[in-house]
């Protein structure tokens, strides 16, 4: 799972990103809300954690206007003010649920895997499944009814992000920054290679017309009719 995580304090966001980073969470990090928005904008993340005091777009106005674009990734606010008129006020403007700093690791942690499993991310890795494909988190392996794939680890997360987002349209940008993050070397077009070794699996079951090309865009998981 990606986090993103957006605080403006050097040394608090290099804990936190330390903390998910050890409990296997796959962090990317900025400290101005400008930076947090355009990553933010991009879909590609499971939970956004969220300093409400920013340089560039302050917290608030960050998450506002990823709603107003219809992005709706989960968000922990962080904030310093412990007041009722702090709270409501984030969560109005669109954030799940928030942590009042200074905030102890086991806080944090809880709070990420309650809201996580509140919008069924956690609960759904354990088998996701569109037609005939699915995969099995337990086994990080992919199948066509009972015959496994047989996936590399880029293979599987390709194949999941494309049932978690079935029938809807995944740029090249989205896909790379999901897969290899956006500090990856590599350059985008490593997308069109793992989704042809993908497509590649799937046809030993006929199963490739699964993952459409939407031209000079992207992909998209969908099956013909009769197939779902």
């Amino acid at each position: 799972m990606r986090i993103l995580v957006v605080e403006d304090d050097k040394h608090l966001l290099q804990a936190i990103t330390k903390v998910l980073t050890r409990e296997g969470y796959q962090v990317d990090s900025a400290e101005r809300g400008d930076d947090g928005f355009m990553m933010g904008e991009r879909g590609s993340y499971d939970l956004l954690l969220l300093d409400i005091m920013l340089p560039g777009l302050d917290g608030l106005t960050v998450i506002k206007r990823l709603r107003e674009k219809g992005i709706v990734t989960p968000v922990l606010f962080l904030t310093a003010k412990d007041s009722v008129e702090s709270r409501v006020i984030g969560l109005d403007a669109g954030a799940d649920d928030y942590i009042v700093k200074p905030f102890a690791v086991e806080e944090l942690l809880a709070r990420t895997r309650v809201v996580l499993r509140r919008y069924g991310k956690l609960a759904s890795e354990g088998e996701l499944a569109y037609g005939p494909i699915k995969i099995k988190a337990a086994e990080y392996d992919g199948y066509v009814g009972d015959h496994a794939l047989k996936l590399t680890t880029k293979e599987f997360e390709l194949l999941k992000y494309f049932l978690h987002n079935r029938e809807q349209i995944l740029t090249r940008e989205q896909i790379f920054d999901r897969i290899w993050g956006i500090n990856s070397e590599v350059n985008y077009g490593i997308v069109d290679v793992y989704v042809h070794y993908l497509r590649k699996k799937l046809a030993d079951y006929e199963c490739d017309n699964f993952i459409r090309t939407i031209r000079n865009v992207g992909y998209m998981m969908k099956g013909n009719v009769g197939d779902v």
